[in-house]
Formats: C-alpha cells, sequence, structure tokens
C-alpha cells in the first residue's frame, strides 16, 4: 500500500484571535507548528513564543521556531512599506545564507517525519508573506501537498 504524501499547512494570524488559529490547526490535524518569523513575539495575545507553544501543548500540537527562516527586518520593513517586490528580493537573498539553507534542510525533514506541519507567520494572505516562498520550496523538493490555512475572524 502505497504511503500517503505528505501534506504541508501555512497560516497566518493577522486580525485572528490565538482560539482560532489553534481551532484551524487542531481541525486540519497538524502535529507540529513551525513558527517562521524572524522574531517570535506579538502584541497579540496568544501568539508570543511561550504563550503560542503552550496554547499548541494543550491540544497536542508540538512547536519549533526557526528564526532562520523569517524574513529579515529590512524585508519586514519593505513589506511594511507596501512594497512586495523587494521583500521578495531580500527574502529570496537570505534564503541563500548558511543558517537559512540549514533550517530548510531541518523543516524539509521535519516535513518528511513528523506528520502534517504548518508554517506559521503573521500575514493572513499567503500571498503577502514569505511562508509562501518556503512553501513553494518544499514542495519542489519533498512533492508535498501545500495548503493555505485561514482562521476565522472573529
Amino acid at each position: 500500500m502505497a504511503k500517503a504524501k505528505p501534506h504541508l499547512f501555512t497560516i497566518g494570524y493577522e486580525q485572528t484571535p490565538a482560539k482560532a488559529v489553534l481551532d484551524e490547526l487542531e481541525h486540519a490535524g497538524v502535529k507540529l507548528l513551525v513558527d517562521v518569523r524572524a522574531i517570535a513575539a506579538s502584541r497579540r495575545a496568544g501568539f508570543s513564543k511561550r504563550q503560542l507553544a503552550a496554547g499548541l501543548d494543550e491540544r497536542g500540537i508540538g512547536y519549533i521556531h526557526l528564526r532562520g527562516l523569517g524574513t529579515p527586518k529590512e524585508g519586514r520593513e519593505a513589506v511594511r512599506s507596501g512594497d512586495v517586490a523587494k521583500m521578495s528580493k531580500i527574502y529570496h537573498d537570505h534564503l541563500k545564507t548558511a543558517q537559512a539553507r540549514e533550517e530548510m534542510d531541518q523543516l524539509a525533514a521535519l516535513v518528511r517525519d513528523a506528520g502534517p506541519v504548518c508554517l506559521l507567520c503573521y500575514e493572513r494572505d499567503h500571498h503577502h508573506c514569505h511562508r509562501h516562498f518556503i512553501a513553494e520550496i518544499i514542495e519542489d523538493r519533498e512533492h508535498v501537498t501545500v495548503e493555505n490555512l485561514v482562521a476565522p475572524q472573529v
């Protein structure tokens, strides 16, 4: 019998309460959340590293922070100014760094071995977030199915 094709989810928490994101992850069957923010802190309740990890743990979902896959400061500034093309260039250059390459390898192994994995970042629309670049790379490299989750806004 053929092994099921690995699945990779992505989700952003912009304008969404923590409970809605956690519910969406649990409903999708996610086993591991991979935080791909450069800085795992948030002004939004429930999304700073320790709070997020605790909320996930209560639902039986693991947590890992791969900060080397986060967008560098100048890329985040480009997004805030509305220059997604500039962010894209900055991020693609960043992916050539040793830390980003190493963490991409780590992510690929997690996707293969850890059950359904989900990438988390801030932007609600994955097209405006660096996580879609990560997902595309892993999709091509590991032949996974990628699905972008969207938790309901409340």
